[in-house]
């Protein structure tokens, strides 16, 4: 009896303790109801990512009028009809917000041989939801639509400054540089830190077992890394930033820099809408075809929003890496057509920086919310599914820095590990990556040698060591708790700073 009354205690014990409400030592609510970060011996904190998307959340997703109407013509193609209408609005100027129009694909079937390429600012293409069916036809990889601007970003010659602190944690939105001579508030600046052969000899990325002829090691020249900021105040030699840093600046590797900097061909203010968006396909395995549902490239504050992708072999959206602040929300890849291998079925791929990408879905897809190599953070997935997923999600191929996977659910493996000789040498795939009350079915996380950390907290999946052993392990916080306070990082966030989250956010999947 006593032995009875025993277990029955322990088994009330566990379950008030896996469902009572509980907290992160990380980050929480104080009394006062404001966030509080824990900082480590170095001073590094979780980061705020609230500055992502869509003018860093500040500004609603406008409704744009509708400038021309399009019907579906019957005939085998109508990518010419479409083109023109896009270029005609090109031509057109822009309104006192940025904008030249909607361009409204009505209800029906549209046939597209090849691609939509919007490269003019100001332009949203809208369909009447999935009424609206665009099938990519014929073969050929390619993007149904493609949103790109034009040029590259460039430093503007003499305004370097250095970064005069020995480190700058992780989670900073200040430092101080040598002079502010030419800087003022509102300023365009690239945060540089350089790649070292030191750091990279720390980090063992020039240890990389070969595998064959195509493992590369890293070195320093390929990671000199760039993130994009804007000054949002100067004290002194002191300088204030809107995101935070999200990869410390450390002296030993060669500390961090500043510049000014201007990108003339990006583009802004537009999006894509309410479409289906399909791919013709011989079988199961066809890789001839559609690749891409939409692909934003050179694009700053943009969305794609309320679009459902079926049959491609890659992405239902794919930001490319010079894309910045823009939102992908309530999106849908499912059923790609591809061989289930390596460089297939990214169903949201990130490779931009101040992304969000927010209630989306993905089935059967491999790498379904997903980063690639050297992505500037930060970037955050936000409470988005993933089913018959064939790989895992999170940071692949090489060194992605900080992005939060916030009340993300999959049926696959979240994983953030050293990737070692995989691809062509992958290696260390994240650092300062935090997943936020996500579920999974088992998940690797490991810390890096030098660098920078990873954090779990509150997350629903069995543990497991990850691909190469002798790693650092991450620390797991609440494992397989529910009744994590707050239950979403990234909302409570959005709010301390001002977001007005409810008119952004009022539905969901």
């Amino acid at each position: 009896m006593k032995a009875k009354m025993l277990l029955l205690l322990c088994s009330l014990f566990a379950m008030h303790w896996a469902n009572a409400q509980w907290t992160s030592k990380f980050v929480h609510a104080g009394n006062d109801g404001k966030l509080e970060y824990m900082a480590d011996e170095k001073g590094n904190i979780i980061p705020d990512f609230s500055g992502v998307g869509y003018y860093h959340q500040r500004k609603a997703i406008p409704v744009i009028a509708v400038v021309r109407t399009l019907t579906p013509s019957g005939s085998d193609d109508d990518l010419a009809m479409i083109q023109a209408a896009v270029n005609e609005v090109s031509k057109m100027d822009r309104d006192k917000d940025g904008f030249r129009g909607a361009i409204l694909l009505t209800k029906g079937i549209y046939r597209i041989s090849g691609t939509i390429k919007i490269n003019a600012a100001g332009i949203v293409l809208r369909g009447e939801g999935e009424a609206t069916k665009l099938i990519a036809t014929g073969k050929g990889q390619r993007s149904l639509i493609s949103v790109t601007g034009s040029g590259n970003l460039k430093e503007i010659a003499g305004t370097r400054k250095v970064i005069t602190d020995k480190y700058v944690p992780v989670g900073a939105k200040h430092f101080s540089v040598s002079n502010t001579d030419g800087l003022k508030v509102g300023d365009r600046i690239i945060v540089f830190r350089p790649g070292t052969d030191k750091w990279i000899h720390d980090l063992k990325m020039d240890q990389i077992e070969t595998r064959d002829s195509t493992t590369k090691q890293w070195t320093a020249k390929e990671y000199d890394l760039q993130f994009e900021r804007q000054i949002t105040k100067i004290e002194g030699r002191r300088v204030f930033i809107d995101n935070p840093v999200v990869m410390a600046m450390e002296e030993q590797y060669g500390g961090g820099e500043i510049y000014s900097c201007s990108f003339e061909g990006r583009i802004n203010e537009v999006g894509v809408e309410d479409l289906l968006c399909e791919s013709e396909y011989a079988n199961d395995t066809d890789e001839d075809h559609g690749w891409n549902a939409v692909s934003f490239g050179r694009v700053e504050n943009g969305w794609v929003k309320n679009v459902r992708s079926g049959y491609f072999g890659y992405s239902c959206v794919n930001l490319g890496a010079q894309s910045k602040n823009i939102t992908v929300k309530d999106c849908r890849c499912v059923d790609a057509k591809s061989r289930i291998t390596g460089g297939r079925r990214y169903s949201f791929n990130n490779d931009g920086q101040q992304n969000l990408f927010i209630d989306c879905y993905a089935a059967d897809g491999r790498h379904d919310f997903v980063t690639g190599a050297k992505v500037c953070g930060p970037n955050v997935f936000f409470r988005s599914r993933a089913e018959r997923t064939h790989a895992d999600t999170g940071p692949h191929h090489r060194w992605a820095m900080g992005t939060l996977y916030d009340n993300i659910v999959t049926d696959g493996e979240i994983n953030i590990q050293d990737r070692g000789n995989w691809g062509t040498g992958h290696g260390w795939a994240g650092v300062n990556q935090v997943l936020w009350n996500c579920t999974a079915s088992k998940a690797a996380v490991q810390d890096p040698w030098v660098s920078g950390r990873n954090y779990v907290i509150g997350l629903n999946a069995e543990k497991y060591e990850g691909r190469l052993k002798g790693r650092p392990g991450s620390e797991w916080e609440g494992q397989h708790r529910t009744n994590l306070q707050p239950a979403s990082l990234f909302e409570a966030q959005s709010k301390e700073a001002g977001v007005k989250w409810n008119e952004l956010y009022q539905t969901h999947q």
